[in-house]
């Protein structure tokens, strides 16, 4: 935890440094400028430790209120840092080159003009993220299988990575609870991270989740931030929201869909193998596999119909969706695997961090899944 955490700040205070260089032309000469801007950025660095601080030390108000200003910071320079790599990069190409022809010495995008553009462009992809961020899309599905039914159509809705906490609270989960009844699925899931590492003072945000009652029940899986806020209560939680939480194990729904809901790997001593678990239920039934990262086991390739699955965001903030790509090919979206499974990646309903999306849209997933005679 420590290696994470020092690791972990090393690289935002690399990210800080960055903008500061990058920002610079625009208080250079302004000695109190500059100081005033180190101060802030030194602040903004240990903000999140110091809202994790301020929590234990029961003070959630304060702890709120620095995590509004902290991680709203954040989405701010992860975007502004974004445009900075690049400028850098510009920047140290002209000086390369420079040093091969003497014209290009007087070229360089580390300018006023340079920094005020970023500033501009940053100021307002905030903005559009905050407002990206609060309208959820619902997105459906239509899944075909060979595989009887107990009805026409089973109508599944997929919500993940919510992020209840400190920030994403009552003003999050109200709309969200009023979408989910105008849908009315048959049947509801949650696929890990339902709470945030701050999971303190969460009152009644349950009785919110059991106002939802699908007919064929509501279940939930844990995800990486259920262990973060304490694995316990966080089950806890759950459980007082209504959901049946599936670990490691399945139940058969309306006679005809097993479903199967796995431990996130980040629970520690999990020796239970995936395709163990699924061998273990009828392989006639329409199986669908709860999982929050997607990564597909080979060796279960062919036991499952459809996993469902979250934690990616889609990089939540443009352009990072090409950083969690590199570990997760598929992280937007239904993917057709072989032997018959499907993957369907959910880009989440909530945030992490800091209250904003760019150019990935959160979403509440509805499945509409039916029977056809003819073999697929």
């Amino acid at each position: 935890m420590i290696f994470f955490l020092v690791a972990a700040l090393s690289v935002y205070t690399t990210m800080h440094g960055l903008v500061f260089w990058a920002m610079y032309p625009l208080f250079s000469g302004h000695r109190v400028l500059t100081y005033a801007v180190s101060l802030l950025m030194s602040l903004m660095i240990t903000a999140p430790v110091a809202v994790r601080i301020l929590e234990n030390e029961d003070q959630p108000r304060a702890a709120r209120l620095l995590a509004l200003v902290g991680f709203n910071w954040m989405g701010l320079l992860f975007l502004a840092f974004s445009m900075f790599v690049v400028i850098g990069a510009l920047e140290l190409s002209c000086r390369l080159l420079a040093t091969m022809m003497q014209e290009m010495r007087h070229i360089s995008c580390h300018n006023p003009a340079t920094a005020t553009g970023v500033l501009i462009v940053t100021l307002a992809a905030g903005l559009y993220g905050h407002y990206e961020a609060k309208h959820v899309q619902t997105v459906t599905v239509p899944i075909v299988t060979d595989k009887k039914l107990g009805r026409e159509t089973l109508r599944l809705a997929q919500v993940s990575d919510l992020h209840l906490g400190l920030i994403s609270r009552d003003e999050t989960l109200t709309p969200l609870i009023s979408r989910l009844k105008q849908l009315q699925p048959d049947l509801l899931v949650v696929t890990g991270d339902l709470v945030d590492a701050q999971i303190n003072h969460l009152d009644g945000l349950s009785d919110m989740w059991r106002e939802i009652r699908p007919p064929l029940g509501k279940f939930a899986i844990t995800g990486n931030h259920e262990v973060y806020a304490g694995l316990e209560q966080s089950l806890a939680f759950m459980r007082q929201c209504g959901f049946t939480v599936l670990r490691n194990s399945g139940v058969k729904v309306d006679g005809s869909v097993m479903l199967v809901g796995l431990d996130d790997e980040q629970i520690s001593g999990r020796t239970a193998r995936e395709d163990e678990i699924l061998k273990s239920y009828p392989s006639e039934l329409f199986t669908i596999l709860l999982k929050h990262r997607p990564t597909v086991s080979e060796s279960s390739l062919g036991l499952f119909d459809l996993q469902l699955s979250g934690h990616t965001h889609r990089g939540q903030i443009f352009p990072f969706n090409f950083v969690t790509g590199l570990k997760y090919l598929m992280q937007d979206g239904l993917y057709q695997l072989t032997q018959g499974s499907r993957l369907y990646v959910s880009r989440g309903t909530g945030t992490w961090g800091p209250p904003m999306r760019v150019f990935s849209p959160p979403e509440i997933t509805l499945f509409e899944i039916t029977h056809s005679n003819t073999p697929l």
